[in-house]
């Protein structure tokens, strides 16, 4: 399902072969933004096109676009070399499962709050780039309100979204102290809707999360513990994509952007903060893991 054809979305790409926002928004990776601050325009005053960006918009959030690489998908399979003649056979190569491919991101509730001007938050710009500036002290912040919201936003791609909801978040884990405990079940759900739609980019983001959450105050990681079969079955699926380059240097290891390091690194701090427990749920999960304290 796409609002352009196949020419029009080639072009969209680099000849790097990377893709920007705006053809991802093409595909329905991403969610289209309002067309201006009041939101959309009038149905009679509106382009055919930007018709057909609500309707995919709608349909995103509710989550009916097919999956990419699914049998649904319009992608056409080849048939199985060599046994294309034997009628016994199927003609067709089976569809792929599809356990790694990218799933349609829908619109966060911080995109709603921050174009409402519901959030104590501003963006200065400077010589040294853009900083957070925090309306009210961060002391007074309701964590039970805000801290879901800003990991619900960390499923962003766009600036300032992504950067204020990126850099809000280690914000209030830096100054929450006994806050956080206490809002732990509420950031279950932004956590796991966001390692699901197996974004790497976006999965390394809640990965650093992650590990600063639990490092944030005491008892975190404990708290954890019974929410592994929610978190946990993502990082089964992508432990072992790990980048390699033979005998390469990876110069981009500074930014920690490999997904199978990083969620090793995870795991390790699931397990050295988890209690006793831990290991044993995390084993159950994931199989393949081993204990990084145990002899």
């Amino acid at each position: 399902m796409t609002l352009m054809t196949e020419e029009a979305l080639q072009r969209m790409i680099r000849k790097d072969g990377k893709v920007g926002s705006k053809y991802e928004k093409s595909v329905g990776l991403l969610p289209f933004g309002n067309h201006s601050l009041f939101g959309d325009f009038p149905a009679d005053y509106m382009h055919p096109r930007l018709k057909q960006n609500i309707k995919m918009s709608k349909s995103m959030s509710a989550g009916t676009l097919p999956r990419l690489g699914s049998a649904g998908s319009s992608k056409s399979f080849g048939s199985s070399s060599g046994f294309s003649n034997n009628p016994h056979l199927p003609q067709t190569a089976p569809p792929k499962a599809g356990a790694t491919q990218r799933r349609p991101v829908a619109h966060t509730q911080f995109r709603t709050f921050y174009d409402r001007g519901d959030l104590p938050i501003s963006v200065m710009h400077g010589a040294g780039g853009g900083k957070i500036v925090w309306k009210v002290d961060i002391q007074n912040l309701d964590y039970g309100h805000y801290l879901p919201v800003f990991f619900d936003g960390l499923r962003e791609k766009e600036d300032p979204y992504r950067f204020l909801a990126v850099t809000g978040t280690y914000d209030l884990l830096a100054n929450g102290g006994p806050k956080i405990l206490p809002v732990i079940p509420q950031l279950i759900i932004p956590a796991k809707t966001a390692l699901n739609t197996r974004d790497p980019e976006m999965m390394c983001t809640m990965l650093k999360v992650l590990q600063k959450l639990v490092l944030s105050g005491d008892m975190i990681g404990e708290a954890l513990v019974p929410y592994y079969r929610q978190i946990l079955p993502t990082f089964n699926i992508f432990k072992t994509k790990n980048l390699n380059i033979g005998h390469d240097i990876d110069y981009s290891q500074r930014k920690r952007l490999n997904l199978g390091g990083l969620i090793d690194e995870t795991l390790e701090i699931f397990e050295t903060h988890g209690g006793e427990d831990a290991y044993i749920n995390i084993k159950y999960m994931i199989p393949v893991y081993e204990s990084c304290i145990r002899q």
